[in-house]
């Protein structure tokens, strides 16, 4: 949507990104693509981040959300400038050392925000040599969900053994992740077979 739409989705504006993201899942509820019964999420890295964003701010709207690598606790990690990325990022997300950048960080930040309530079903995957969302990241995140969430839905954490940030890379082997995606998706619908 352009170059002005990127900018009004970084720095100070970032909860933007999170807010068009649900309003296009309100838009296909709306337009009786789907229901909240069938509507399903996914995104990995930074797009794990809106995906621990969006059950943060409207977990009801949601029947189940993939979490691929997600960048879950944005504040501690963007004070980490020995992570491969973090400072070149500054200009995406803001310093915290800035008291303002900080703030608004831990306002949209996953793991800061995890509350007592209920949460869709969740399957978070990390991979033991991610250098870029290191894999205790994820797995601090589903510990607090575990910790506080209200309901009995489904909170999976899947740690690759193998792999990294983009997951398998083989000529094939990537077709396991996705198969797992839908395993999931497929199982919350009911399909066994």
């Amino acid at each position: 949507m352009g170059r002005q739409w990127y900018e009004d989705g970084k720095m100070m504006k970032k909860k933007n990104t999170f807010t068009d993201f649900i309003d296009c899942g309100d838009f296909l509820i709306q337009q009786k693509f789907t229901s909240k019964e069938h509507l399903y999420a996914t995104g990995g890295s930074a797009g794990g981040l809106l995906m621990g964003a969006i059950i943060n701010m409207r977990p009801e709207m949601w029947k189940g959300v993939v979490a691929h690598v997600p960048f879950v606790d944005v504040v501690t990690t963007m004070l980490d400038e020995t992570i491969p990325l973090t400072s070149n990022e500054f200009d995406e997300w803001g310093n915290p050392k800035n008291k303002e950048s900080y703030e608004y960080m831990k306002s949209y930040s996953p793991y800061d925000n995890v509350e007592k309530k209920s949460y869709p079903n969740l399957l978070v995957t990390t991979g033991l040599h991610d250098s870029q969302v290191q894999y205790f990241e994820p797995a601090k995140w589903v510990a607090k969900l575990r910790e506080m969430k209200t309901d009995s839905n489904l909170l999976l954490l899947h740690t690759n053994m193998d792999f990294g940030h983009g997951g398998a890379s083989g000529r094939f082997d990537y077709l396991k992740d996705v198969a797992l995606d839908y395993a999931f998706f497929l199982a919350l619908e009911g399909r066994t077979e």
